[in-house]
């Protein structure tokens, strides 16, 4: 793959990533409830997911996926109740945590990874932007490189690009504001969540 061939590649995963979705929400939210470091874990997360679904396309898994109805239609509604459930974690009454077990859930532990992922994951429509933007970059018979730098670079630029997000929320005035604001940033990500849900499965 030429450098000019790259870059352009680069530029049309950079809008993507920067385009506003649950996933930006998702980034901020945590970074707000749990700090930077799983704000920073929800990027990484979501950067997994989304070059999981590169590589797929690449090895050319992902026409099954759009081209399989019932495979497909269970990706979607499946990531349709992920985006639910987040947004009632969003608004649902808060526990005290308990000092005397304030790890046990191993979810809660790695609670920004595996959300990220899964709202890259269960979102079958990435397989079709991907089949599309792929086969402006990528020949028949390509060699595996040119599929691995298809996949680490549209991996890549959406955790940086989220990092970034988790950085700008933590180390600006705006962190504390959140903070100080936390209910109406849970209803606001609540209702984004259930919208979006919504228009996934219409």
């Amino acid at each position: 793959m030429t450098l000019t061939l790259w870059l352009s590649l680069a530029t049309v995963c950079t809008l993507g990533a920067m385009s506003p979705g649950p996933s930006l929400a998702l980034v901020i939210r945590n970074t707000v409830q749990g700090g930077m470091s799983r704000g920073v874990a929800t990027a990484v997360g979501h950067g997994l997911g989304i070059a999981l679904y590169a590589l797929l396309v690449a090895m050319g898994l992902g026409l099954v996926i759009t081209q399989t109805p019932a495979l497909f239609e269970a990706i979607r509604y499946a990531g349709a109740a992920f985006l639910i459930y987040l947004a009632w974690q969003a608004i649902k009454p808060k526990a005290t945590p308990s000092p005397e077990a304030p790890n046990r859930d191993p979810y809660r532990r790695y609670q920004g990874f595996i959300g990220g992922f899964l709202v890259a994951f269960l979102n079958p429509k990435i397989a079709i932007f991907f089949l599309a933007l792929f086969s402006q970059f990528v020949q028949e018979g390509a060699p595996w490189r040119d599929k691995l730098i298809m996949m680490a670079t549209a991996g890549g630029i959406d955790a940086l690009w989220y990092a970034l997000v988790a950085l700008g929320v933590a180390r600006t005035p705006l962190m504390g504001w959140l903070q100080n604001n936390t209910h109406w940033l849970d209803r606001a990500t609540a209702l984004v969540l259930t919208f979006l849900a919504i228009r996934v499965v219409i």
